[in-house]
């Protein structure tokens, strides 16, 4: 699933959320051209669960300046744009633990549910636990760039 970086992929000093979000575009595209539909499903969802995390809670401010053709709408460029929270390393670490998590605790709930004769729910499992080893191979890849970054930062003290 994983694939190396393109030629888009952002520097190695990127914010940890961007380099994942990259990396998961250029494996959405790759699916995407191959045809598999589970993991264009999951990559997608991935992107936006980082999407949902770095987003930002939104405040009851009064806008300076407003539209007079529209009630309560700031005019002007960029006006209602916000500025997105970055995530850590560790956020996204938890981010993707708690994708896996969901996945298997549904999975979990499947198999409970199924009987023998019920091969829907078996076969629901089964993809949900695929989905889930396949958000691992995510979070390896940051715990190696993590291990990356400490060696570097020791070798320069």
């Amino acid at each position: 699933m994983h694939t190396s970086p393109g030629p888009d992929a952002p520097p190695a000093d990127a914010a940890p959320a961007s380099a994942l979000r990259a990396v998961l575009r250029a494996d959405l595209e790759a699916a995407l051209r191959a045809r598999q539909a589970e993991t264009v499903a999951l990559l997608r969802t991935l992107i936006a669960a980082i999407d949902n995390a770095e987003a930002v809670a939104v405040t009851d401010t009064a806008a300076v300046t407003s539209s007079t053709h529209i009630a309560g709408a700031q005019a002007g460029v960029g006006a209602t744009e916000a500025a997105r929270r970055v995530l850590s390393a560790s956020d996204l670490r938890a981010l993707l633990q708690e994708q896996i998590d969901e996945r298997s605790s549904a999975a979990d709930l499947y198999d409970t549910r199924a009987t023998n004769a019920d091969a829907a729910h078996v076969a629901a499992a089964h993809r949900l636990r695929r989905e889930a080893e396949g958000v691992r191979t995510y979070l390896a890849a940051i715990a190696a760039n993590d291990a990356v970054s400490d060696s570097v930062s020791d070798a320069g003290a």
